[in-house]
C-alpha cells in the first residue's frame, strides 16, 4: 500500500514540476500578434478562396496590415462598401505603433 502513495506523490510532483515549466515556457516564449490583423480579417469576406494570392482572409488581412499588400482590390469577392471602405476606415483610426498610417487603396 505504501507504494502506491509513494507512486502517485511521485506523479503528482512530476505533474507539478511540467506544469510550472510549461507556464514559464509560455510566459517566456510568447508571441504578441498585432489584433489589426483580426480586425481586418472580419471586415473581409471571409471566403478564404486564395484569389487573391494569399492562403484565406487572414494571410492578406496581414499582408494588409504589414504594408505589404496595399491593393484592396486584389480580394475579387470583396465589395466597395461592405468590405473596403470600413478596412480603409479602421486603418485610418488605428495607426502603427510608431503612429504612421497603413497606406491602402482601392
Amino acid at each position: 500500500m505504501d507504494a502506491i502513495w509513494i507512486a502517485v506523490l511521485i506523479l503528482l510532483g512530476l505533474g507539478l514540476l511540467l506544469g510550472l515549466g510549461l507556464a514559464i515556457a509560455e510566459k517566456i516564449l510568447h508571441v504578441k500578434e498585432d489584433e489589426r490583423i483580426d480586425e481586418v480579417a472580419k471586415r473581409l469576406p471571409n471566403y478564404n478562396c486564395g484569389s487573391c494570392g494569399y492562403a484565406g482572409c487572414k494571410g492578406l488581412a496581414e499582408a494588409i496590415v504589414k504594408g505589404e499588400e496595399e491593393n484592396l482590390k486584389k480580394c475579387k469577392p470583396g465589395k466597395e462598401e461592405q468590405n473596403f471602405k470600413p478596412i480603409i476606415e479602421y486603418l485610418d483610426q488605428h495607426p502603427n505603433e510608431d503612429g504612421s498610417k497603413v497606406k491602402v487603396h482601392l
